[in-house]
């Protein structure tokens, strides 16, 4: 699955030769007409996984058996003409991190038990349920969702799909080239620092983290309120058909937000005609390679385009690095502190190092980083006064080796050195996409990254839908 620019040149949004490369709304259509059925597409998802699978490592569970149940009560269901749950049929992917019933919840990690109870789902894996998607399986992450790339000792390494050799981002993922390969049209992934965007964007698909709350959770992260759920899919539609799902309150989670008044698919093709637009190359201390900072260029230009007021405009703050890892570090030594000695050693050596970190600051150096968090929302708060969305990169540069953090030369060991655009986002809780908007000369997908203001995620998804219309986008050859 290596790829060259002629190679992403040619791949193309030509109509799916099977039902793996249909969207969940397409494939929901067709069940209404009976064209399809769940088990067919469901099948066709598992033949997609067989195939392609080996080559990028998307999936540390798959489970056929119990797929093609759930597909055939749903085709039963259609067959009867009740449909039940906004995606009846729909196979779909769920991350090794979301507690799921019946399926061992590994993250990852030698240090988690497989041969225990599993009787509780995750909000999340709850709601999908409840709407009847069909579960074919868990994807890959990194050690405790620790890194912005994906490998652990105990699944090895995921690799990109539009390119083997590198990575896919992380830390979700395995959800991303899952969903870029058609091995299930719908994931869920979490995001913590870039966790859904970062491998969105070298991935090529599309994905929003929304604003803090949206989503529930259980169990509470370690990495507290920087932690968010994310829909991953081929298509805003899908994403919002997702959110519509997957948000509202849940007793188990404190900081749970209302349900939303309306649907996500609300008004999602009334573009952005009026909205004012800043545009941010560099956040005013990051840096992009040039081709992804031509194609975000690009990608901004196609807005003014489209009937906004596209100014260059930084929100104004320095690079929160710092603090971020005051809170990530922390947080990563509260997830292994119920670990002996003997599982300490089982971890990936960089999660050994940031926890060694973690346990080094004290309650005020947390609590210095929470005022610097909320200085830094507060900015951000007035910056939206004046600017409906902000525009950057999604990551500065093009998917790098397999298997490293941080790309050979980098100036830091550690995977914030590489994604300055993503994490300061977690600290302020903003709902965040990242869209695909063009390659770079080795084939490799870029991201641009729509930042909105907290509670302004349905302007994020109509800003998304409408460079979408405007600039389609395709999955890789395979």
């Amino acid at each position: 699955m290596t790829s060259t620019p002629e190679a992403a040149a040619a791949a193309t949004t030509a109509t799916p030769v099977s039902a793996a490369d249909l969207t969940a709304t397409e494939l929901l259509a067709r069940f209404h007409t009976g064209e399809l059925s769940p088990v067919e597409a469901t099948e066709a998802t598992l033949a997609r996984i067989a195939e392609a699978d080996q080559a990028v490592n998307a999936f540390c569970l798959v489970d056929r058996e119990r797929a093609l149940q759930q597909a055939r009560a749903s085709e039963a269901r259609w067959a009867r003409g009740e449909p039940d749950g906004a995606l009846d049929g729909v196979p779909t992917s769920i991350k090794d991190i979301f507690l799921t019933k019946d399926w061992p919840t590994l993250r990852g990690s030698r240090t988690v038990e497989p041969a225990q109870s599993w009787t509780v789902d995750a909000p999340t894996v709850a709601r999908l349920r409840e709407h009847n998607a069909v579960f074919v399986g868990k994807t890959t992450t990194p050690e405790l969702a620790w890194k912005g790339v994906t490998d652990n000792t105990l699944s090895g390494i995921t690799r990109n799909p539009w390119n083997t050799a590198r990575t896919p981002g992380g830390s979700s993922g395995g959800a991303a080239a899952a969903v870029a390969l058609g091995m299930a049209p719908l994931a869920i992934g979490t995001d913590g620092g870039g966790s859904v965007r970062i491998p969105a964007a070298f991935c090529g698909i599309f994905t929003i983290k929304p604003t803090y709350g949206l989503i529930p959770h259980y169990p509470a992260s370690p990495f507290g309120t920087l932690a968010h759920a994310g829909p991953m899919t081929t298509t805003v539609t899908e994403t919002a058909l997702m959110l519509d799902v997957l948000t509202g309150p849940d007793s188990r989670d404190w900081s749970a937000l209302a349900q939303p008044a309306g649907s996500f698919l609300d008004g999602l093709d009334d573009g952005v005609r009026g909205l004012r637009i800043a545009f941010s190359p560099d956040l005013g201390f990051a840096h992009a390679d040039p081709e992804v900072a031509e194609a975000v260029a690009r990608a901004a230009e196609v807005f003014t385009e489209l009937g906004a007021t596209v100014e260059r405009a930084d929100p104004g703050f320095s690079d929160p690095v710092a603090d971020f890892h005051v809170l990530w570090f922390a947080g990563a030594a509260k997830s292994v502190e119920h670990l002996d000695e003997r599982q300490r050693q089982l971890l990936d050596p960089g999660l050994r190092e940031i926890v060694e970190q973690g346990l080094t600051y004290s309650a005020q150096d947390y609590l210095e980083a929470t005022n610097t968090r909320m200085a830094l929302g507060q900015r951000m708060g007035a910056f939206h006064e004046t600017y409906d969305l902000l525009l950057t990169p999604t990551v500065g540069i093009p998917p790098f080796e397999a298997g490293l953090e941080a790309p050979a030369g980098s100036d830091s060991p550690r995977w914030t050195g590489w994604t300055p655009f993503t994490y300061p986002f977690n600290m302020t809780q903003q709902p965040a996409s990242s869209v695909p908007c063009g390659f770079t000369s080795h084939g490799l997908p870029i991201g641009l990254q729509i930042v909105g203001p907290r509670h302004g995620d349905a302007r994020v998804l109509r800003a998304s839908r409408a460079f979408e219309q405007a600039r389609p986008w395709s999955r890789p050859r395979r």
